[in-house]
């Protein structure tokens, strides 16, 4: 009877629990649901900086309380604040940008669009790195901290190579690859650049530097040869780089009212987390016709998506999204949102086949972000047209399959393991014996196969032969640009782009408004008292060690959180550039 009775006083201390959980839900709800009041003269505010997500943290953070601003968030605030009559002008200040540079360019796009409205448009900088003046530089006019430096210095990418630490601790990398220049298991097996490695990270570093130099010389009305000088001679203090005409002037962010008439009369100033409250609807946007947006970010593997900060592209719930969206007969288009490295070759499949059937039903474009590369890039394949940022990196068409030979590493530590089998290849994947030539030359055949069918369906996608998709595949990471140059995407742009040609093909008025339906769609009340939070322990960790470049350390990890042993993996090379 006691014990009875425990347990009926847990299950109902568990019950209040959820119903108070569920409670304080709606209540947050209803107390940061009411949008702010935007007096008119108001100059909008925008602090951009961080990493820029593509989408919301899940559970309360995301869904009710204040999130970091996304990509989406940023361009939706230029795009509200250009017809919204209150907003007299807008101050952007960048600040310690982490985004890969495509990111950046969709967030410049937007500034530049925001200036056809003819409001002024200021660029303010505590901090002068190349991202975050390449930002301001679309500005109408940009000022500098009097205390600070502009650090206009170029663009550097590194990459970090394991080979030497794996030899300290006894561990072996048995790497197997397809494609010259699949060069993603060569963090674990090199202790340097190979030559095509540095061929490859040469040519993508000298592009994005161009891109840099086109961008600056554009929005600061100077030749590209004035540029390449002058960064040959950064870092300027705040003097030096008003005379080299970098930046407009110097001054506190409270001065730049009496340097630039920002309002008429005394400005009134708005936050971009209080304007991001405001609905577009309110203004005339995002409503008409309905076109679907799905959000593919994160590292691609099987099951269900994660939406803490390990960013797992889960194949279920994508195509559980695409199916949605394509039964839905109110959506008149589909356009996949892309920011994925890659990952499982087997989860990159089965979201190809689900596009296929989607685009046969009505049309799918696909938007790349920062990366859509390898597994990303397969997923993009089927979509009628593709649109990537100049500075997308994408590509990576070849397949890698890694195992780690931990023999040495256990006798350093006293252990030891014994395999018993039974099958000629039970143990294939041992992790404590590199791959026999009869096994590698078996694995070798099988990513052979995976490589060919990637390059089939990349052919089919893209309306060439096979031979040509081979040469210009062999997993070679390319820029947006010259990606486009090559014909492995249509046109350069970021996701409005991509909307104007949804409406095209949907047969959709060019100027006509459309409303956004967004997957992953934001969870019930249910979901967020499962998970209140949306963040798992790793996720937490990382949260309170301050790893800032989360991205490169989930890259690294991914072979042992993520995918299954021997899984062939379409997943590019870790490339990070600042």
């Amino acid at each position: 009877m006691a014990v009875r009775r425990g347990v009926w006083v847990v299950v109902t201390l568990i019950f209040v629990a959820v119903m108070v959980s569920a409670a304080g839900l709606v209540f947050t709800a209803l107390l940061v649901g009411r949008g702010p009041q935007v007096e008119g003269n108001s100059v909008l505010l925008m602090k951009i900086g961080g990493d820029l997500q593509e989408i919301e943290p899940g559970g309360i953070i995301g869904q009710f309380l204040e999130s970091p601003p996304t990509v989406r968030s940023v361009t939706d605030a230029l795009r509200k604040a250009k017809v919204d009559h209150r907003i007299t002008a807008v101050v952007i200040r960048p600040v310690g940008t982490a985004a890969l540079w495509a990111k950046v360019q969709e967030v410049r796009d937007a500034i530049t669009d925001f200036r056809t409205s003819g409001k002024p448009v200021i660029g303010y900088l505590e901090q002068g790195g190349e991202q975050e003046f390449y930002l301001a530089s679309a500005c109408d006019k940009v000022f500098l901290m009097p205390t600070a430096s502009l650090d206009l210095t170029g663009v550097a990418s590194y990459e970090l190579f394991l080979r030497g630490t794996l030899d300290k601790i006894g561990a072996f990398p048995d790497v197997l690859h397809v494609g010259e220049f699949k060069t993603a298991g060569n963090a674990y097996t090199e202790k340097t650049f190979t030559p095509s490695h540095r061929e490859m990270a040469e040519s993508l570093n000298r592009d994005l530097f161009d891109q840099l130099v086109q961008g600056l010389a554009t929005g600061r009305h100077k030749s590209e040869s004035e540029i390449k000088a002058l960064i040959d001679h950064g870092p300027f203090l705040p003097e030096d780089a008003v005379r080299a005409g970098l930046i407009d002037d110097v001054a506190y962010e409270d001065e730049l009212d009496d340097k630039v008439q920002l309002a008429r009369g005394t400005p009134k100033f708005v936050t971009d987390a209080d304007y991001r409250q405001v609905s577009a609807a309110s203004l005339g946007l995002n409503k008409g016709p309905r076109i679907a947006v799905l959000y593919g970010v994160g590292m691609i593997g099987t099951g269900k998506s994660s939406d803490d900060a390990t960013q797992v592209l889960g194949s279920d719930t994508f195509i559980e999204s695409l199916r949605k969206a394509r039964a839905d007969k109110s959506i008149r288009a589909v356009v996949l949102r892309i920011d994925s490295p890659g990952g499982s070759a087997i989860a990159s499949d089965v979201i190809w086949r689900e596009v296929m059937l989607t685009r046969a039903v009505k049309p799918v474009i696909a938007s790349m972000s920062d990366v859509a590369a390898s597994g990303g890039y397969y997923i993009a394949m089927p979509a009628h047209q593709i649109v990537a940022e100049p500075a997308t990196l994408t590509g990576s068409i070849g397949v890698v399959m890694l195992k780690f030979v931990i023999d040495g590493t256990l006798e350093k530590l006293g252990m030891n393991i014994e395999p018993v089998t039974s099958g000629r290849y039970a143990d294939l994947y041992s992790p404590v014996r590199p791959f026999s030539p009869e096994e590698r030359k078996k694995v070798q055949e099988q990513m052979q196969a995976t490589y060919d069918a990637f390059v089939e369906k990349a052919a089919s996608g893209r309306q060439m032969t096979p031979e040509r998709i081979d040469a210009i595949a062999q997993g070679r990471v390319w820029t947006g640009k010259q990606a486009k140059d090559l014909g492995l995407v249509d046109e350069l742009g970021g996701l409005n782009r991509a909307l104007a040609i949804a409406r095209s093909r949907a047969q959709i008025a060019p100027d006509a408004e459309v409303e956004l339906v967004i997957y992953p769609q934001r969870k019930s009340i249910y979901e967020l008292v499962q998970s209140p939070f949306g963040i798992k322990a790793g996720g937490v960790l990382q949260t309170l060690l301050g790893w800032k470049d989360a991205q490169a350390i989930q890259t690294l990890t991914a072979p042992l959180r993520i995918f299954r042993r021997g899984e062939p993996l379409a997943i590019m090379p870790n490339v990070f550039v600042r």
